[in-house]
């Protein structure tokens, strides 16, 4: 455990490196809400184990994704690879929220990334497709 503030708690990111090429100052660290109700803890696909709410300074945490269904609602592709902080830079993400999330409230900044390049163990499979849009004519 890196750091705890009132509203989050930082952890050190295995899975990437600090880009020191980077327009961005990423610190090598990944960030999780402290409250069980908060957008960010809800959205995010990786958590830790303890909670966030019950780490301390010092604190050793497991993080991982548990097996999660989730709904794809945009793929960023990025040519050249896009500038986040970190290495690599990733050239293809997936945002996706929860599948029970409703269309219908889906904000701007709701969801989470999967990175497909990254070297955090993710697995994906394709439970279903939404059928194609036809429009009449």
């Amino acid at each position: 455990m890196a750091d705890v503030s009132r509203f989050d708690v930082s952890v050190e990111w295995p899975w990437a490196e600090v880009d020191p090429q980077s327009e961005f100052g990423w610190n090598g660290h990944r960030a999780f809400a402290t409250s069980p109700d908060s957008p960010e803890w809800t959205m995010s696909l990786f958590k830790t184990d303890p909670e966030p709410w019950n780490l301390h300074v010092g604190d050793t945490c497991l993080v991982g994704i548990p097996e999660t269904l989730v709904r794809v609602v945009d793929i960023g592709r990025h040519d050249p690879p896009q500038d986040v902080g970190w290495l690599p830079r990733p050239h293809t993400m997936l945002v996706v929220v929860p599948a029970d999330h409703p269309a219908e409230a889906l904000g701007e900044d709701d969801g989470d990334t999967i990175d497909l390049d990254s070297a955090a163990p993710v697995t994906i499979e394709l439970v279903s497709r939404a059928d194609p849009i036809t429009h009449a004519s």
